[in-house]
């Protein structure tokens, strides 16, 4: 199709008098619409440049430590093919549905979760869908899920930067993402595949929590680098952001993590706390 034929006055116009078209110049928005019965007033993404990094468990943690200080708090599992925040919490579905939409599931602790895992009869079946499809469920856990009045709206991203966090990006109003990484050799080229896609999409980025950064001796007290010597304050003063915490290896945590991680409260992630809900 020629451009004047998909102009609306295509027998008037020009090229040059498109260039000054107000819908030319209009930016298109790919949000989606909150559902009718929602009110979320800040939406963070916890997002990972690989998997196995406790992406699930910064945002289990940070859940717990929003809701310990009175705030209203939803988890979004956009992990649709790896979910696991309904298994921390020991959440079994299915939850409930009408013809008002759906609603999430509820927590010890009083988060409100919706995941792929509580919408399937068998939560051990496997979700083999291709992106679209995935990213369509995304969308629909804004839409078509009843969340009420929320002050704060986690959600729990894939690995990686492909279709979901693209979709999270551009369809839903995040304020900000929190990087979740580890102390690896590789960490660098990852944390920045994340950071240039946030920053790509014109997302803030409060900042980057190191999982796994060391384990204290039960018997000395000493830190032990088990994945090698920590550069993650390098790499965030390089990209110019925080170090919001650094979790070190923790059993207990591994521990409440097989169905009762709201009794969890996790002391290494009140810088966290604080950058998410400082406006």
């Amino acid at each position: 199709m020629s451009e004047k034929s998909s102009c609306s006055s295509a027998s008037s116009c020009s090229r040059e008098s498109c260039e000054g078209c107000p819908s030319k110049q209009q930016p298109q928005s790919f949000q989606v619409e909150m559902n009718q019965y929602s009110d979320i007033k800040h939406v963070i993404g916890v997002v990972s440049g690989k998997g196995g990094v406790g992406k699930s468990m910064v945002t289990a943690s940070l859940a717990n430590l929003l809701v310990s200080k009175g705030y209203r708090v939803g988890i979004l599992d956009a992990d649709i093919t790896g979910p696991s925040i309904p298994k921390m919490y020991g959440l079994k579905g299915p939850a409930m549905a009408d013809d008002e939409g759906v609603y999430p599931m509820l927590t010890e602790n009083d988060i409100k979760v919706i995941s792929i895992n509580l919408m399937m009869p068998d939560e051990e079946a496997p979700v083999i869908w291709r992106g679209p499809v995935i990213a369509g469920m995304v969308k629909q856990f804004w839409s078509d899920v009843i969340w009420g009045e929320l002050d704060y709206l986690l959600v729990d991203m894939p690995p990686g930067t492909g279709d979901v966090p693209l979709t999270v990006f551009q369809s839903l109003p995040v304020d900000g993402i929190v990087i979740v990484s580890s102390p690896q050799d590789l960490v660098k080229m990852i944390v920045k595949k994340a950071y240039n896609m946030a920053k790509t999409m014109n997302i803030p980025v409060y900042g980057i929590v190191e999982n796994y950064s060391y384990l204290k001796c039960p018997d000395c007290g000493k830190e032990i680098a088990v994945f090698g010597e920590s550069h993650i304050d390098e790499i965030a003063e390089e990209m110019g952001v925080k170090v919001l915490g650094k979790m070190p290896i923790d059993p207990a945590f591994a521990e409440m993590a097989d169905g009762h991680f709201a009794s969890a409260s996790n002391p290494y992630l009140e810088e966290a706390y604080k950058a998410v809900t400082a406006k």
